[in-house]
């Protein structure tokens, strides 16, 4: 696929060893003023982004293995993106969608109505980001049962403002210092095949092992399934580790939750809009939920939020619930194109086809014992995991190796993060080409080999 930008490298270009001295005196300057409530994976300065290359301050290009936390699903700086932003710019930035119209956030209501992976009429409400279509689906889901509690899952991330980091359990630094956080609020196991909390289950046991959990010792002892609310799961754990659960899991829970007249709740903040193969993850198993939390890539890289749900949960009433910003119309405008663009250029294709030919290769590389660190390579589409592991034999993680591994990567000109314990994620822009994406693969089974030799 050929870059809508025109002609990009197809490798890094490092002119000067990052961190240079312009990205290390902006550094400087950002200790000094802004909070620092959030970790950086490395010394990354941006200058300016185009397509699936990214610039730093002192020259050099890097390939974007991370689509700026699975946001950049159509490239940075898209074209269509970018024209219907300035058009939307030129006529109006703002004018509160809580208090007033206009069209351009009812045309976008009507394209997510449109593409939600459940049947019959639905509504949808606009917000800001990933937590606030969290903190959203959990107000919808108890308005409209009248219920208080939630099922979330270990391992989740589903933001960190009180109510979304109450059903986060990815890290404890997440939630460690912000007690007491939303009452009424259950975990339970997810289903990592690799790892099954159950012991060494397959993936189908490890599947019915988490239901059977839920509906003997939580419903059986503990929970009336009569007071909750909601079950809250993300399709792919992300921050957990880019999980991908056993096929059997997903349609179990949402006959559970069907049984007992629970909202099912999609977290698909980063598994939507192209990213795993499918329009959104949840379609991999055939499970219409009732909600769906979207964000990150929605916008084509603009800020927004959005839930969309079947009508008859889509509940509150006039005043009960709001957002000055949600569905701004410059971000709108902006979604508008974005999808637009993914369906013209049919990047669900693209990415369910790339992401099997990089998976084949990275499970390649471990079978043949090229990369002994490689302990699971798991994913959808463009959402892939790559697990390292010290020992295959006690999946002992590879946690300072990861952290080593993106640090070299990064020097080389690949920006990759991880996820989980030491899961390398890959989530590219959908639109990178074969050639780049193949050349980073290759790239970082190097480095793991490197890294296995120490």
């Amino acid at each position: 696929m050929s870059s809508t930008h025109g002609t990009l490298p197809l490798k890094p270009v490092i002119r000067v060893e990052p961190p240079g001295p312009r990205a290390r005196e902006i550094i400087e300057r950002d200790r000094r003023v802004l909070m620092q409530s959030f970790s950086r994976w490395y010394p990354l300065v941006v200058e300016k982004a185009v397509d699936y290359v990214v610039y730093d301050v002192d020259g050099n290009a890097y390939i974007d293995l991370n689509s700026g936390l699975a946001v950049l699903n159509v490239g940075s700086t898209n074209p269509y993106v970018v024209e219907a932003a300035k058009k939307q710019l030129e006529m109006f930035t703002h004018y509160s969608l809580t208090d007033f119209y206009y069209e351009v956030a009812v045309k976008l209501a009507e394209k997510l109505v449109e593409i939600a992976p459940f049947s019959g009429p639905g509504r949808v409400f606009f917000g800001n980001s990933g937590a606030e279509a969290v903190e959203a689906s959990i107000k919808i889901a108890r308005y409209a049962t009248r219920r208080q509690y939630l099922v979330a899952f270990l391992g989740a991330f589903h933001g960190r403002t009180m109510g979304a980091v109450s059903l986060t359990a990815s890290k404890p630094v997440q939630r460690r210092g912000f007690s007491p956080l939303l009452p009424s609020v259950v975990h339970v196991p997810y289903p990592y095949p690799y790892r099954c909390p159950f012991g060494n289950l397959e993936p189908k046991e490890c599947g019915d092992a988490v239901i059977g959990y839920i509906e003997e010792w939580v419903f059986g002892k503990m929970l009336d399934p009569s007071e909750t609310a909601a079950f809250i799961v993300e399709p792919i754990q992300g921050e957990g580790g880019y999980i991908v659960p056993p096929d059997n899991f997903l349609p179990r829970l949402a006959r559970l939750a069907e049984k007992h007249g629970i909202v099912l709740v999609a977290d698909e903040v980063q598994t939507g809009f192209c990213r795993t193969g499918r329009t959104f993850a949840v379609q991999h198993w055939g499970v219409e939920p009732d909600i769906i939390a979207l964000a990150k890539a929605i916008a084509g890289g603009l800020p927004l939020g959005a839930v969309v749900g079947k009508e008859n949960v889509m509940t509150i009433e006039p005043g009960g619930h709001a957002s000055t910003f949600g569905g701004n119309p410059v971000s709108a405008a902006a979604a508008l194109a974005a999808i637009r663009f993914m369906e013209e250029r049919r990047l669900c294709d693209r990415a369910a086809k790339l992401g099997e030919k990089v998976m084949k290769r990275l499970r390649e590389a471990m079978e043949s014992e090229e990369a002994p660190m490689i302990g699971d390579v798991r994913g959808k589409g463009l959402m892939i995991g790559v697990e390292l592991v010290r020992s295959r034999e006690t999946k002992e993680p590879a946690r300072k190796e990861v952290a080593e591994l993106l640090n070299r990567m990064f020097k080389k000109g690949y920006l990759v993060i991880s996820a989980g314990v030491s899961t390398v994620r890959l989530a590219p822009p959908l639109t990178i080409p074969e050639e780049a994406l193949m050349n980073a693969v290759e790239a970082l089974i190097e480095e793991i080999k490197r890294l296995g030799k120490h």
